[in-house]
């Protein structure tokens, strides 16, 4: 995917556009993550995959698992692993809010998207509930309506 640049000096980097076809997003968070340099030349490279990853709370600390960041061309034998496990920056207080969340049954932590916001490597993260398979049916639907809607008023 190819990087954006927004309002507020943010440019995406990647989207997670399957999560929201996969999970109903109750509450949103930004967190900051701790990259290695070879990480960041490939982010700002738009080499960046959000696909099956997710969150994972362990021993007081928030892990980023499954994110593919593609090798750094231009590294040689320094660069880092395309799929190790990347530390989020949250502040205690947020810690504290998400702990009893993530341990509730069907809640899960879904990165959105990862952008850089003056200069800074960040991660929206979603906490999500899995929808249902009669959920998406009903989601696509609704959607196809709607589009329908425009369409027609488009025209006219």
């Amino acid at each position: 995917m190819t990087a954006q640049s927004g309002e507020d000096g943010i440019k995406i980097i990647a989207k997670n556009r399957k999560a929201f076809h996969e999970y109903e997003i109750l509450e949103r968070l930004e967190a900051g993550i701790v990259l290695q340099g070879t990480e960041v030349k490939s982010l700002r490279a738009g080499k960046c995959s959000l696909g099956d990853s997710y969150g994972d709370y362990r021993k007081g600390e928030v892990w980023l698992v499954k994110m593919h960041i593609g090798p750094y061309d231009q590294a040689n034998r320094e660069n880092h692993e395309p799929f190790r496990r990347r530390k989020l920056l949250l502040t205690k207080r947020e810690l504290r809010k998400l702990k009893p969340k993530l341990e509730e049954k069907g809640l899960a932590l879904i990165p959105l998207k990862i952008y850089f916001k003056r200069g800074l490597a960040k991660v929206e993260l979603g906490l999500g509930r899995g929808k249902k398979t009669h959920d998406k049916r009903h989601a696509k639907a609704k959607r196809d309506v709607e589009m329908r809607i425009r369409r027609e008023i488009g025209r006219r």
